[in-house]
């Protein structure tokens, strides 16, 4: 998709309120663009970061990193909680001669190489599927690491392994439900006048978890006007697959190809739209 100038995109999402439900901590990268276009963002998280019950697997992985040929990083929330391990247990770049890194979308890539390592592989599209694409012919034979959450979809270990690699797959951390969301989204979807034009959803747990917080509720007409907005196909399948649709998709699976759908639907829907 051909980016907007910028001319034509400031004060675009003007009078439209945006729900961003991504954690707390991730949430400002998403509300800080938002935002510069004009747009009301209300944040209530769907999602919270927690650390999982045992980081065992975890340091007994990073303690023999030396033994992988691959190391895969799915999200930045696993690359901080490896490098606090790291930190923790006091490990310096051991293995860093043969390991080869591969990482899904961008803001994995930048978080890796902000701590010194070089990424050797980011697939074309920014989901396990492509990423198994990138690597089943440089695998066969090799040991590999995937640090992960620890629910999340077992494409990648499946198909590397029908490939002929040795695959270890460690929890870095979990995803659960912040129960003092439910309260305020409930709330928030129900108010007349302030309710929110466009619910983001950024994976398929904030879409789970989006469902969870809200009960008993009648999604499909809690949405009444209400858009909902997917990062990528994955999101947007676990969205149909709940009941719910698919208003606005991303073409490039990021924040900013998030923020860019967002803006195309919205101003074509404009009153006097060029």
């Amino acid at each position: 998709m051909r980016a907007k100038p910028k001319s034509s995109r400031k004060q675009s999402l003007t009078g439209i309120r945006v729900l961003v439900g991504r954690a707390r901590h991730q949430a400002g990268s998403l509300s800080r663009e938002l935002r510069k276009l004009g747009a009301q963002v209300l944040e209530i998280p769907f999602i919270e970061i927690r650390k999982p019950a045992s980081f065992r697997p975890l340091d007994s992985a990073l303690k023999n990193l030396d033994s992988y040929d691959w190391l895969i990083l799915t999200s930045v929330n696993g690359v901080d909680a490896m490098w606090n391990r790291f930190t923790k247990l006091r490990i310096k770049k051991a293995g860093r001669s043969r390991l080869r890194v591969a990482a899904i979308g961008p803001a994995t890539k930048k978080s890796i190489e902000q701590h010194g390592w070089k990424v050797d592989v980011v697939p074309k599209e920014y989901v396990a599927e492509s990423v198994v694409r990138s690597l089943k012919s440089k695998v066969r034979g090799r040991r590999v690491l995937l640090v992960r959450a620890k629910v999340a979809r077992d494409v990648i270990p499946r198909e590397l392994r029908k490939a002929g690699a040795e695959v270890d797959v460690v929890e870095a951390y979990e995803t659960v439900v912040p129960e003092t969301s439910r309260r305020r989204l409930q709330a928030a979807l129900k108010e007349p006048g302030k309710s929110p034009h466009v619910v983001t959803f950024t994976s398929s747990s904030t879409v789970k978890n989006f469902v969870n917080l809200l009960g008993t509720q009648k999604k499909p007409k809690l949405l009444n006007g209400i858009q909902t907005a997917s990062i990528g196909p994955v999101t947007s399948a676990t969205l149909r697959e709940l009941g719910l649709p698919v208003d606005i998709a991303a073409r490039e699976f990021t924040i900013p190809g998030l923020v860019t759908a967002i803006v195309d639907v919205i101003t074509s829907h404009r009153p006097n739209n060029a």
